[in-house]
């Protein structure tokens, strides 16, 4: 029976019911099928002037692969996507496409835009399940390139260089490529086997050769990747994973964490399966701090692992940063939200043990730097949240051992690597940076605009 298609509204896409969700880690958003996509496709408009290609990084030809969807060419939409993005499945699934490509959809002016994320997830799976892959470039330019990180940012570079006939080698601090897409993303929003693992098989299978355990800066100096291993250029996409603290009494106690540490713990060591012997803090009660995509997969985590979970953030959730999807999904499972609020201590207990928090509720200023209304403390306000477990989500920076370790790379007073927004050069001759440490902490797919923006900037660099 054919879907009957209401063009002002989305085709509603399956889901796992949020009780049995809760007490899982299986993916929660389960995708369209053929006919449900078919039937999202018919309403693209197919706009001369496609604006949602002007709200995407990397500049996926949006109306052209959701053409091909309804045209029943699965394969064409494939070619055309993975033409432009190096992760498809992944950005189908963890992009924020409400503020980005969705957001710029002219259907979305009088109704619902198309569901441009879904279609581009449709599209990516059904090229997995049939073994399609990216094509691979023949011609070979006999110059090699070094990416430090495998990333998305690093992924994305070292694929579109791949394609352009370069040789180019992955350098990975950790045991596994996928930086935050194996040890930030939990399994319940991006698969790893499924999804992930399949991605980055895709990106070798262009040519590209990753080294993990491999730390650049102690295992080797960018310096000597290319005065010593003859490496013509550099990428550095190494991210930002040092986490930031409040620095407020008792934030030292045991069971305080870092949303990093956390969050690594449950997926790349795989705490949250029986069979991995991962040390993690399966507290009775959990209060995350922050309101970002990362606090929403920290917060849900937990949960998962059994907690009774609380969501401190200082503004109001017209404020939150996290997608409204996250923040929607986590509401649906049972997370408690205490807006407006913002910790002033942690509690210990004789032994040094978290044994609760204490908050201090806030009320909205004058707009700050960033746009948003400042978060006034209201006095006599304080109040005490019980738990036994404190999540800290508060962003990240760049780490500093790169920089330290190769000359001439100059840096902002946030301790990012300055590049070039347009081509990723940095002050080092032949080295180019991008992703988070360069910008700071921000999107998957803003570290990929900038990975395919600086393969394009070596490409013409080592082409003079």
């Amino acid at each position: 029976m054919a879907i009957e298609v209401d063009m002002m509204k989305k085709v509603p896409v399956a889901e796992q019911d949020p009780k049995e969700r809760a007490k899982n880690f299986d993916e929660v958003c389960l995708g369209y099928n053929e006919e449900e996509a078919r039937a999202e496709s018919t309403r693209c408009l197919q706009c001369k002037n496609p604006k949602c290609v002007e709200g995407c990084p990397v500049s996926i030809d949006i109306p052209g692969f959701i053409g091909k969807i309804k045209d029943g060419d699965d394969a064409g939409a494939f070619e055309i996507l993975s033409a432009a993005s190096t992760l498809p499945a992944v950005c189908g699934r963890v992009c924020p496409q409400e503020k980005q490509c969705e957001g710029n959809c002219i259907r979305g002016i009088k109704g619902e835009p198309v569901s441009i994320g879904k279609l581009e997830r449709y599209t990516a799976d059904w090229a997995r399940e049939h073994g399609i892959t990216p094509v691979k470039e023949n011609q070979k330019k006999g110059k090699k390139v070094a990416v430090v990180g495998a990333g998305p940012s690093g992924l994305t570079c070292a694929g579109d260089l791949a394609k352009m006939g370069y040789d180019v080698t992955i350098f990975e601090a950790l045991h596994k490529a996928g930086g935050v897409l194996v040890y930030g993303i939990p399994e319940f929003r991006l698969p790893k086997d499924k999804v992930v693992a399949k991605e980055i098989e895709n990106v070798i299978s262009l040519g590209v050769e990753i080294k993990t355990d491999y730390i650049i800066g102690k295992s080797e100096t960018i310096d000597e990747l290319m005065d010593e291993q003859g490496f013509d250029a550099v990428y550095i996409a190494s991210g930002a994973g040092l986490p930031m603290f409040m620095h407020i009494p008792g934030e030292q106690a045991l069971g305080v964490y870092s949303a990093n540490e956390y969050l690594t713990r449950a997926n790349l060591m795989k705490a949250y399966r029986d069979d991995y012997d991962t040390p993690i803090n399966k507290g009775e009660k959990t209060v995350v701090v922050g309101g970002g995509n990362v606090a929403m997969d920290a917060a849900r985590t937990a949960l998962r692992l059994g907690s009774k979970v609380t969501v401190v953030y200082r503004r109001s959730e017209q404020e939150l940063p996290a997608r409204a999807e996250e923040v929607h999904h986590a509401k649906e499972e049972g997370i408690e939200f205490a807006l407006l609020t913002n910790p002033v201590e942690i509690l210990e207990d004789e032994e040094g043990f978290v044994k609760g928090i204490k908050v201090i509720k806030m009320e909205l200023g004058e707009p700050d730097a960033s746009g948003r209304r400042r978060p006034i403390e209201i006095p006599g306000s304080e109040y005490e949240i019980e738990c036994d477990a404190v999540i800290m989500s508060l962003g990240t920076t760049p780490n500093p051992l790169i920089p330290g370790t190769t000359k001439g790379l100059d840096t902002s007073k946030k301790k990012c690597i300055i590049a070039d927004e347009e081509t990723g050069a940095t002050s080092r001759p032949g080295v180019f940076a991008g992703g988070d440490c360069a910008t700071g902490a921000a999107t998957v797919i803003l570290a990929m605009g900038a990975g395919r923006k600086a393969a394009k900037g070596i490409d013409e660099y080592l082409s003079r």
